[in-house]
């Protein structure tokens, strides 16, 4: 599984640690991921996401799961994602269907 986040695309850097002798070994500097459930209001059901809190408070700050579906392009969001995006427009047509 890459460690990478699904909302923000942001992954691994390399980078060096340099010691006070001013040797430099190669590191990496990894992204804060965390494994989060978020509640789909239009599907009505939680949604296992692997995000960083970078990306937990993007979503949160544009009003829910759903509506930063709806406001972001597809261009800038991961093949997960996407499926996500058109699994939550075609029961959120149906319900609209169903209802009027």
């Amino acid at each position: 599984m890459a460690r990478r986040c699904q909302i923000t695309g942001k992954g691994a850097l390399v980078g060096n640690n340099v010691s006070h002798a001013n040797n430099k070994t190669k590191r990496r500097f990894l992204p804060n991921l965390q494994e989060t459930s978020l509640m789909s209001d239009v599907l009505g059901t939680a949604v296992r996401l692997r995000l960083t809190v970078n990306g937990l408070r993007t979503i949160e700050k544009n009003g829910g799961l759903d509506a930063w579906l709806s406001k972001t392009p597809a261009g800038k969001m991961t093949p997960d994602i996407r499926r996500l995006k058109r699994r939550v427009a075609r029961c959120a047509e149906t319900r609209q269907a169903a209802a009027g």
